[in-house]
């Protein structure tokens, strides 16, 4: 394990990991160290197949990209709709920690399920009559796509006329070098049980993360009584826990996806979940009766028949699989059920502001209206990460960190920086080799990362500002979070004139949006949890951040669709005219990164009018109240 990204990552982990463990154990309750740690291998479980998948489904399955995309949205928006489902099951049945258990062992079976890859697809070429197969070889950077004609593998490449060059026929060779668009077709044939264990593996992933998702972080709540200082900080530790599996998770599956196999990488991912079920088993001392149901006994009885409501719940949310099975193949039906579930949402909330609130009520429940439309527009943009800008970043970013093979001396000894192929142009020197190539998989590790950098920062920047009134209200943050993520898109369409040859911009840009929205999520999101807790009516909050969930799951649908627009022609998962999918992509990074700009604006200009609905909740002393509500 000579990669870069791997030696970065282990400096950073200790760096900011010391800190951060040295208060786990010294200051906060045992049980807090076996939910960082069982959260953080969910997460690395999570983040390790979301780095992977849309690679997976456009060059293992050969799905085009508008199709990936689509389905990768599917997957997201339940990913995030059904935490509403499993959360009220918790309450009201099953307890937290039953319910963590459950979802833990769905989970593990559908992330070891992935790693089951049966044959990929195959590709054929038609002209005239006859048939010519595509040759792939490797995955992601290092794939290979051919065509064989007359027994001999092919390079080939789009024509101006979006026809298909073949480069090296030999004269007389059996198809011509050039073929006009249309004059061929071109047919994919996928493995029915590959495609079915895969959905199998998503639907169950999917179930697994409704039921623990939304009750981890509960307990997390349950350790600390009411009014204890070291809440806001334990919290603080639990996020930093979710964002070391997740940047581990894109550092180590994106590297052994890469390099090993589709099925080392999905793999490491299923052992990351199976560790996290075995952590949160063995420390259920250490939760202190934290999250057990509220009536042990009525979970207990039969219920129906010999059947208790407890195994009842399991056997439903098996079954339920199967529902989320059919539906994750189809876009349009995940569309519906959204469309349905935020009109139902929007009238009910509509129909409790104006007919059972006052006018202070009122007022603060529309500002939480406005804070969840301004999530909905952030993390549509902020989402692209698993899909466009992953694909972006595999072919139109050049993930070298070295031109070439460089050659530097620390107490005598000699470590020499390159890629492999930098090394073996060099000649082999002799010395420690640092790999530095980085593949478009571990590009995922940069939010994470950043995230574990500049969250201290950030928390130590709010509380200095508000100790002395100088804290922006949270329209104003958000109208910073939607500005940044806007003009992350915008640095790399300012520096498209900075593309290669080979249609490839420096990595430096891909770098900026990263951390530009890595700096805008840092301004909205943990203020937006927050501050709906505290500006929803005490009897809706649970309801409200339901609503919050479900606009994410709608940010992960329109982010899916708006992805799948970008798309680019390829042929054996490998794109055609890199220079036009370059094109393409700035195309649409423009316009997606001036509608995030437009509405960070917009959000600006109106908060210094719309602060007043806040009614004074983040006052100092309406603040903790408000907060417990």
């Amino acid at each position: 394990m000579n990669n870069i990204v791997i030696i970065l990552g282990v400096i950073i982990t200790i760096v900011t990991g010391v800190p951060v463990m040295t208060q786990l154990v010294r200051q906060h309750p045992r049980g807090l160290i076996v939910l960082f740690f069982a959260e953080m291998w969910e997460r690395f479980s999570y983040y390790g197949m979301r780095g992977l998948l849309v690679f997976y489904l456009t060059q293992h399955f050969l799905f085009p990209d508008a199709l990936a995309n689509a389905q990768y949205g599917s997957y997201a928006s339940l990913v995030y709709l059904l935490p509403l489902v499993g959360g009220v099951l918790a309450d009201r049945y099953l307890g937290t920690r039953k319910a963590v258990l459950f979802g833990a062992v769905l989970l593990t079976i559908g992330q070891l399920s992935m790693a089951i890859t049966a044959a990929p697809a195959a590709q054929t070429l038609t002209y005239q009559g006859h048939a010519y197969d595509f040759r792939i070889d490797g995955r992601v950077a290092a794939r290979q796509v051919r065509l064989v004609i007359d027994g001999q593998p092919h390079e080939f490449a789009s024509s101006p006329d979006g026809g298909l060059q073949i480069k090296g026929l030999a004269a007389g060779s059996a198809l011509p070098a050039e073929l006009p668009k249309g004059s061929y077709q071109v047919e994919v044939k996928r493995n029915p049980l590959g495609v079915g264990l895969f959905y199998f593996a998503l639907s169950m992933i999917i179930m697994g993360v409704g039921f623990l998702k939304p009750n981890i972080s509960t307990i997390v709540g349950q350790l600390y009584p009411q009014g204890d200082p070291r809440r806001d900080a334990g919290f603080t530790l639990y996020y930093y826990g979710v964002n070391l599996g997740a940047f581990w998770a894109a550092v180590l599956c994106g590297y052994l996806g890469e390099n090993v196999g589709w099925w080392a990488g999905f793999g490491l991912a299923g052992i990351g979940m199976a560790l996290g079920w075995v952590v949160f088993m063995l420390g259920k001392a250490s939760l202190e009766g934290h999250g057990e149901p509220r009536d042990p006994a009525l979970l207990k009885a039969p219920f129906l028949g010999p059947i208790s409501r407890e195994w009842l719940i399991y056997i439903l949310g098996a079954a339920g699989a199967a529902v989320i099975y059919v539906m994750v193949q189809h876009n349009s039906w995940v569309g519906a059920g959204l469309q349905g579930a935020i009109v139902l949402s929007l009238a009910f909330i509509f129909w409790f502001i104006f007919f059972r609130c006052d006018k202070v009520r009122r007022e603060r429940m529309l500002l939480a209206l406005v804070l969840i439309f301004g999530a909905v527009i952030f993390f549509t943009l902020f989402e692209q990460a698993g899909t466009s800008l992953n694909l972006f970043a595999d072919r139109n970013v050049d993930l070298g960190v070295t031109k070439s093979a460089s050659v530097i001396s620390i107490f005598g000894q000699k470590i020499i920086f390159a890629t492999a192929g930098q090394l073996a142009a060099a000649g082999h020197p002799v010395g420690l080799w640092i790999d530095t190539a980085i593949s478009a998989p571990q590009t995922q590790s940069f939010n994470a990362g950043f995230i574990l950098i500049f969250a201290p920062i950030f928390a130590a920047a709010w509380s200095f500002l508000a100790a002395r009134k100088l804290d922006p209200n949270p329209i104003l943050k958000f109208g910073i979070g939607l500005l940044q993520v806007g003009l992350g898109f915008l640095v790399v369409v300012w520096g498209a004139g900075l593309a290669d040859a080979s249609g490839r911009v420096p990595m430096i840009m891909l770098g900026l949006l990263y951390l530009l929205h890595t700096t805008g999520e840092l301004c909205l999101s943990p203020v937006g949890i927050s501050e709906i807790t505290k500006l929803a009516v005490p009897t809706m909050v649970s309801f409200m951040m339901a609503v919050w969930f479900l606009a994410i799951s709608i940010a992960q649908f329109v982010g899916g669709k708006i992805a799948s627009m970008m798309g680019t022609a390829t042929l054996g998962g490998q794109v055609l005219d890199p220079h036009a999918a370059l094109a393409t992509s700035i195309y649409w990074f423009e316009r997606i990164g001036w509608a995030g700009v437009a509405f960070g604006v917009g959000f600006i200009v109106l908060s210094p009018f719309l602060k007043h609905w806040a009614h004074g909740v983040n006052d100092p002393e309406n603040h903790a109240p408000a907060a417990e509500a």
